[in-house]
């Protein structure tokens, strides 16, 4: 099972390009929140970070292959998320809204996938009943991210489960 880690500073104000790691130390992808304009930037500073919230994920040729944002319509809060390579939008929106932790959907042209999201623990990504994959994080002086994809898994492109966490687990609404 391929396992993926990279560090986030605690303070989410705070947003450096990252890389993304696999277990042998081979660097995979990077990727940075995005503001498309200055005065979203400083918009979102007053709205203490949470507002404007996109992540573009980068090949190592600095070329955008992932993109996920954060959309509010009419009081609802959901994410969009594009794969550049595949082309294939991907919608992820909360399930049982009116729980403590609420889970999230990943609803994409022929694929649902679950979100069963943990405070302190591994979050799991799971599709037709079975985990395909797990993220979490821990503090130690700053987050330590582990992702891992089981072998299992519809999609295999760690762009994908990166670019959707840092948004809806990492951030969140």
């Amino acid at each position: 099972m391929p396992t993926y880690h990279y560090t986030q500073p605690l303070e989410i104000e705070i947003t450096p390009k990252t890389t993304v790691y696999k277990e042998d130390g081979k660097e995979i992808c990077t990727f940075q929140r995005y503001y498309s304009n200055k005065l979203k930037r400083f918009l979102d500073r007053a709205m203490e970070y949470r507002y404007f919230l996109r992540y573009d994920i980068y090949d190592l040729n600095d070329q955008v292959i992932f993109t996920c944002k954060k959309v509010s319509k009419k009081g609802r809060v959901f994410f969009q998320a594009f794969d550049y390579e595949t082309k294939e939008h991907f919608t992820i929106t909360y399930d049982k809204w009116k729980e403590l932790v609420a889970d999230l959907l990943i609803l994409g042209k022929d694929l649902n996938i679950v979100i069963e999201k943990e405070l302190e623990d591994w979050t799991s990504y799971v599709w037709e009943g079975k985990e395909i994959a797990r993220w979490r994080a821990r503090v130690e002086g700053e987050f330590l991210i582990e992702l891992e994809i089981h072998e299992e898994s519809p999609i295999q492109n760690p762009a994908f489960f990166v670019a959707i966490s840092q948004c809806a687990l990492y951030i969140g609404s």
